[in-house]
């Protein structure tokens, strides 16, 4: 007898992680842990894609997953590139310290 997770698994899962990273998003202020905290939740939706195609066994799930890692790989780079060159001018990457984006 071998144990298989189910879809209530692996939403609990999704939604877990989820949850940490919005908490990462609301309680921390800087940059690079704000943006790996919306990383951790665009990962969470993938899982949920995921789960739900393997539980309706199709493969949209597996296509709007993929669509989002290319959408969090953009994002990651842009955002990348912004702390980089807002870090140059202001050397803090601390959402608080950037009102805006000028020098």
């Amino acid at each position: 007898m071998s144990w298989e997770p189910t879809l209530a698994h692996y939403l609990i899962l999704s939604a877990a992680i989820f949850s940490i990273g919005m908490i990462g998003v609301m309680v921390r202020r800087n940059a690079i842990i704000l943006f790996m905290s919306i990383e951790l939740m665009l990962n969470a939706v993938n899982l949920t894609f995921i789960a739900f195609s393997r539980y309706r066994i199709d493969m949209d799930g597996h296509i709007f997953a993929f669509f989002v890692m290319a959408v969090a790989a953009a994002e990651a780079a842009v955002a990348l590139a912004i702390v980089l060159h807002v870090f140059r001018h202001k050397r803090s990457v601390n959402v608080d310290e950037m009102q805006q984006l000028q020098y």
